[in-house]
């Protein structure tokens, strides 16, 4: 089995602040690439933060010249990067959540929300998927925060070929026990790496509980962000064993 290092980067948002985000990602990414990380996935709406009265504002396209930055950074240091934002497809009113992926090729491809949260569908369309994403031999199936409370969902992830599933969140405190054990269910039912990346911080109002994780696919939790604040969450497997690594990052001033 080949080695592999994938990696949630735990992020506290700057509300509505893309430029200041789009940097921050930036020194977040360069970070995961000096520890060799060839996956980083970001949290559910992470380039804005959890905003959904500003969203539409703030949606761009999937082609947007700001994020080249970004897409530029990913290709650079061959390392796929998953970042969250409101997405707005072409010529289209609609808006929708969105995981923008930057591969390390140069390729770009584009997950949407499909379940969304009571509330949601006030701003944001439900989505259609994406799909899966190659690193190297593996197979990683991305969901956004509310996909994962489907069973279906991860369902098909494992049936599809998925053997890592890799959710972008916003888990409040409150939440935070029910929705990791669903995650921990789901490595073990369906023999997943089950990889999770929350905000670090208060968004939209809500208390966001960190602890961003990585379970295997035995159910075991490997490694975890301890609390709250921005840090990188690192699993990686060696002669098919999982270890964990936890990178701690300053807070933005």
């Amino acid at each position: 089995m080949p080695n592999l290092d994938i990696c949630a980067a735990q992020y506290c948002s700057v509300a509505g602040d893309l430029n200041a985000n789009i940097d921050r990602h930036a020194q977040l990414m360069r970070l995961a690439a000096q520890h060799s990380v060839a996956f980083l996935l970001f949290p559910e709406l992470s380039l804005t933060g959890y905003e959904p009265s500003l969203a539409r504002d703030l949606a761009l396209s999937a082609d947007s010249e700001r994020l080249q930055p970004l897409r530029e950074l990913a290709r650079q240091s061959g390392m796929t990067t998953v970042v969250g934002l409101p997405l707005r497809q072409t010529d289209q009113q609609e808006i929708f959540i969105g995981a923008l992926v930057f591969a390390a090729d140069g390729s770009q491809t584009v997950y949407t929300k499909q379940h969304l949260h009571p509330g949601e569908d006030a701003v944001f369309s439900a989505g259609q998927g994406g799909p899966l994403l190659s690193i190297g031999s593996e197979q990683i199936a991305l969901a956004v925060c509310a996909d994962f409370s489907h069973a279906s969902h991860a369902q098909a992830a494992a049936q599809a070929g998925a053997s890592v599933y890799a959710a972008s969140v916003l888990i409040s405190d409150n939440g935070y026990p029910r929705d990791s054990a669903l995650l921990t269910g789901y490595a073990r039912e369906h023999s997943l790496g089950v990889l999770m990346a929350n905000h670090g911080g208060p968004s939209g109002g809500w208390a966001c509980a960190g602890r961003s994780a990585f379970w295997s696919p035995q159910g075991q939790r490997v490694v975890s962000a301890a609390g709250t604040g921005d840090c990188l969450v690192i699993a990686r497997r060696r002669q098919g064993v999982w270890q964990g690594q936890t990178v701690q990052y300053p807070a933005a001033s």
